[in-house]
Parts: C-alpha cells; sequence; structure tokens
C-alpha cells in the first residue's frame, strides 16, 4: 500500500514507534504530517501529542488486556491500539469511528491476521470503560523513576507538577520593546479579536486565552513578537542589561533568548550566540532575520573555548545549558518516553563542566546567569552550590524577584498549569579585581 493512502492513525502508530525506539516527536513527526494534506496535519499532531502525554496510563491499560506482549514486527499495531485507546479515552470522536478506522489501519499496515485482537480489545475496552489506574505511574501517567524522583525532590508538591505537565501549555508571546509596547500590543489583538492578558512577571509577555496560528497575530511577520513562554523570558531581567556591553548566548537554539536579549537593549557592542548543533542555527537566523536583528552566530561547543572564542572576554553570558527538560513536558509530552534516569548524573557533568569554562571567558566585574527547564535539584541549585565551593571567587547574587521559590542557590519556578513552564535561574557575579 502506498504511503500517499495510508490511514491518519496507521501513519500515528508509526510516530509512536519512533518516539519508543528514541526519536523524538520533533524529528520524526514533520515527515509524517507531511504524507498528509495540510488539513489533516492538526490532527495527527493532536493523535502524537495525546498518546504521547498519556502513554503510561494507556499503556498500563493495554497490557492488562493482552493475553501475552505482541511480537517485536507486530509492535507497530501495539501503538495503533494505544492511539485506539487515547482516543476512547480521551477525545470527542464516535466509538465506531475509531473501531472501524483502527481495523482498516490495522489493514493497511499489512497486519491484516490482527484485525481480531485489535475489534476485540477496542471492542472491550468500549463496553468495560476505562480501568482504574494501577499505580501512581499510570494515574498520573510519567515513568515509575520520574513519579519517585518528583516525590523524593518535591514532597509537597509532586502531584501538582505531575499534573502540570499533563495540562495543555498556554501560548504566551513575548513583545518586541523595540517596536511596541506591552499595552500597545494588547490593543492590537482586542482590535483582532483575540482575548490576552499581561503575564505576572515578565515584563513584556502577553498570555494567550486560547492559541491561535501566528499568521493571525498582527503584524507576526514582521517582527512585532515571538512565541515564548514566561518563564524562559524572565532571562532578560536576569542579565542586567546596559549599552555597549558583549554578551554571549553559550547555547542559543532556537534563538528565543538571544532575540529576547536583543530587544531589550538595543545598544549593544555585540550578540555572540553559539550552538553545538548545525541543525538548529539556521532556525537562531530566521529568528533574527523576522525581527531585524543582529547577532554573531557560531557552531561549536561552548565548553571548548580554543576553538571558537577570540580572547575578548564577555560583559554578560546566558548560559541555558543542555538538561533533561523535566520542566517543559507539558510542551515535549516526549520526553516522558525518551529520558532515563541514567541520563541525569552525565547532564550535570556537562552543566558543571559548561559553567567552568564560560567563568573563564566572563569580564571581572561581569554576569553570569546559569538557567535551565528542569525541576531537577541535582540540574540545578545543586550545580550551582557545587560550582561555588569549587570556584570561590564566585558571587552568588539572590535575585529580587516575585517569582519562583528561593532555593539557596538561585530560584526554581515550577510548572504552573495556568501560566510559565517549569525553570530555575541562577545568577553569579565575577568579582573586580
Amino acid at each position: 500500500m502506498g504511503d500517499r493512502q495510508q490511514p491518519m492513525r496507521a501513519i500515528a502508530a508509526g510516530v509512536m514507534l519512533a518516539v519508543e525506539n528514541g526519536q523524538s516527536l520533533s524529528q520524526c513527526l514533520p515527515p509524517a504530517l507531511n504524507r498528509l494534506p495540510a488539513n489533516e496535519r492538526p490532527e495527527l499532531q493532536a493523535l502524537c501529542y495525546g498518546t504521547c502525554r498519556w502513554f503510561h496510563r494507556l499503556e498500563g491499560e493495554l497490557n492488562g488486556r493482552l493475553k501475552k506482549p505482541l511480537r517485536k514486527p507486530d509492535r507497530v499495531v501495539h501503538h495503533l491500539m494505544l492511539v485506539a485507546l487515547f482516543q476512547l479515552r480521551f477525545s470527542q470522536q464516535a466509538t465506531y469511528a475509531i473501531l472501524n478506522e483502527t481495523v482498516e489501519a490495522c489493514r493497511a499496515l499489512d497486519k491484516p491476521h490482527l484485525t481480531g485482537l485489535v475489534n476485540g480489545v477496542l471492542r472491550a475496552a468500549e463496553r468495560e470503560g476505562a480501568p482504574e489506574p494501577a499505580d501512581d505511574s499510570a494515574r498520573f501517567s510519567h515513568p515509575v523513576w520520574m513519579v519517585e524522583k518528583l516525590r523524593h525532590n518535591w514532597p509537597e508538591d509532586w502531584q501538582q507538577i505531575l499534573n502540570a505537565n499533563n495540562a495543555q501549555a498556554p501560548m504566551t508571546l513575548r513583545v518586541n520593546a523595540l517596536r511596541f509596547s506591552r499595552d500597545e500590543y494588547l490593543g492590537l489583538l482586542k482590535e483582532a479579536g483575540i482575548e490576552a492578558s499581561p503575564t505576572r512577571f515578565a515584563p513584556h509577555g502577553i498570555q494567550l486565552a486560547h492559541p491561535v496560528p501566528v499568521d493571525q497575530l498582527p503584524w507576526f511577520a514582521d517582527g512585532a513578537v515571538s512565541v515564548q513562554d514566561e518563564a524562559a523570558q524572565l532571562c532578560t531581567t536576569l542579565l542586567d542589561l546596559a549599552p555597549g556591553q558583549r554578551v554571549l548566548d553559550a547555547c542559543a537554539a532556537p534563538g528565543g533568548k538571544t532575540c529576547a536579549t536583543l530587544e531589550s537593549c538595543g545598544e549593544l557592542a555585540e550578540v555572540v550566540a553559539i550552538d553545538e548543533s548545525a541543525e538548529r542555527l539556521p532556525r537562531v537566523q530566521e529568528n533574527l532575520d523576522r525581527l531585524d536583528l543582529d547577532a554573531t552566530l557560531k557552531q561549536a561547543d561552548a565548553a571548548a573555548t580554543d576553538q571558537w572564542w577570540d580572547g575578548e572576554a564577555f560583559d554578560r553570558i546566558l548560559l541555558d545549558v543542555p538538561c533533561s527538560a523535566s520542566g517543559v513536558i507539558r510542551r515535549h509530552p516526549d520526553i516522558k518516553l525518551l529520558r532515563r534516569e541514567s541520563d541525569i548524573t552525565p547532564l550535570a557533568a556537562i552543566q558543571l563542566g559548561l559553567l567552568d569554562a564560560m567563568w573563564a571567558i566572563l569580564k571581572p566585574g561581569g554576569r553570569l546567569v546559569y538557567a535551565t527547564c528542569s525541576v531537577f535539584p541535582q540540574e540545578n541549585h545543586r550545580i550551582i552550590q557545587r560550582f561555588c565551593k569549587q570556584q570561590t571567587d564566585a558571587i552568588l547574587v539572590e535575585p529580587e524577584a516575585q517569582w519562583g521559590r528561593d532555593m539557596g542557590a538561585g530560584r526554581q519556578l515550577l510548572p504552573d498549569p495556568d501560566s510559565h513552564d517549569g525553570f530555575f535561574y541562577a545568577v553569579l557575579e565575577k568579582p573586580e579585581p
């Protein structure tokens, strides 16, 4: 059967199989979307995101309904049934359509011998309703290790964090302060019939009541606004920018913070933006071009300063390090399937290594802002504590902020279902000699 004719559920099952095999949705979903007409793409995206979001609950139910696991060559049918269960439990779609079309998709996947099984399992699921979740992993739909780690790290908040991770993230904008004030842009949104309100903490942030395609946003193509979570926008409030400074964004892609930095202070001497990924750097340039901003882009490993640094120290460094991304699961639910507990310790070593390397190229009197989109202390305030122990000249600056929690070495934002993602920031200054 040709690719083009494959039913949407069959394509969704293939995407889920790819995620189980280690590909992120951002890698495997775009080619899958391209196989469908434009009007069907949002539904495929919703199917894949929703199945990832509720994977651990759906998996618990499906395994309970199967007498034995499917053979490896038939694993795609396991994912087909997960997609159908997601629709049965979480969508408004007519049950008969879900059942009939899933059986058709099973045939389209060249697995006609399994149509009876698929039909039987889904009819029983429909008849009997959703079972009581067997444990917290199924109840909150997160991997066991993540539930346990959050319970240990945040004994008062772990359930709230897990529930927030399962909520749909709001759409938040950052107004380009070089073009409009926030109030002016709120006025433009009102004229366009788009309901919105100012963010609580980010000075240029606007949260939409309902997401809209970016081409419906006034002046979007001309650089009036960007889409960026409120927590990520807070970096500019901590950098203490002033005209004439040389600024480094050390792990820059996709460029949201690079652009926010340039927008918040129009007369910086230079902003250097580095990223290790050759694939992701063009995205930074696209964002700069749309906003009519200039930065020096370099593809490099930020920690290998001997390979890219020109010897001139930086006044300000923004270090948004690679991390578990445990604070942005609601935007990237595939993290639940992709991340392993064993990833955290190697990530912490990378984070500490980057801090060491950046400290060496920060000017005396300069400021470094350390950021992660993680909620695990091992990547956050504990890294800062470890760094300050070994780097005795580092001065920890406690930001005067109304947001997040004071962790003694930085501030932690936990994901909020009604506003920002989970994020961590710490501010370090290097003393003048």
